[in-house]
């Protein structure tokens, strides 16, 4: 939508007559079509631990076609987040944030339409992903994985729905250790870092643009940049 005086209208609210609850992250493709993702159909995006301990996977990943229409493309989702574009258009990938996933819808060739785990086994929790000039898709780490989070959501439902009730401020929070880490089509890690960066936590936004990263976080009003790394892995500054 360009802008227009600081206008904002609404593109989409609902699809198949439900509210679009916790709307998170977009690519839009050349010809006009928006894909994002829809994180919890139970929860809002600020209840995202509640929907990681209750494990509810009701995320999905949405498309608005220039015409307007709205559709799902994928659900099931474990709190879905970062949406990003093949450079050539070929698939959109989405992060899943609770599985440390990221999975794949095919948009061209022999195997359109179908769905399928793109990278698998991340160490941490795949926040917002992007496109990067470099044609690598740079996924944001907040944290590592959380030994205990792990072993809280293999426990019974109500457990969980007991856990999930304690007050933020008395829940684990996120590590100081942020990261990123790009992948290729292959979905093979091309480059990891990973560290700490002094006044800067939860690492939620990665953009790569001309060798350079920049960082985002949804705590904090800083922006932290850092040469794209040369070798396959090192340290954040």
């Amino acid at each position: 939508m360009p802008l227009d005086g600081g206008a904002v209208r609404t593109l989409a609210d609902r699809v198949n007559g439900r509210r679009v609850l916790a709307c998170n992250n977009a690519a839009v493709a050349a010809d006009g079509t928006i894909w994002f993702s829809d994180s919890s159909t139970r929860f809002p995006v600020p209840r995202w631990r509640t929907d990681l301990v209750r494990r509810t996977a009701s995320g999905r990943l949405l498309r608005r076609d220039p015409d307007g229409a709205v559709s799902e493309v994928l659900g099931g989702l474990e709190f879905a987040n970062g949406v990003a574009l093949a450079a050539d258009a070929s698939y959109v990938a989405v992060a899943e944030t609770a599985t440390g996933r990221l999975h794949r819808v095919w948009l061209t060739g022999p195997r359109a339409g179908r769905a399928e785990v793109f990278v698998d086994g991340i160490d941490g929790y795949p926040d917002n992903i992007s496109l990067g000039s470099d044609g690598l898709i740079w996924v944001a780490l907040p944290s590592p994985r959380s030994r205990l989070l792990s072993v809280i959501r293999r426990m019974p439902s109500a457990v969980r729905t007991a856990v999930s009730a304690v007050p933020a401020r008395l829940q684990p929070g996120p590590a100081p250790t942020v990261g990123v880490v790009a992948v290729d089509d292959g979905g093979r890690v091309v480059h990891e870092l990973r560290g700490t960066v002094p006044g800067f936590r939860m690492l939620t936004g990665v953009r790569e643009r001309n060798g350079v990263l920049w960082f985002g976080s949804l705590e904090g009003e800083a922006v932290a940049t850092v040469p794209r790394p040369a070798q396959s892995t090192g340290a954040v500054p």
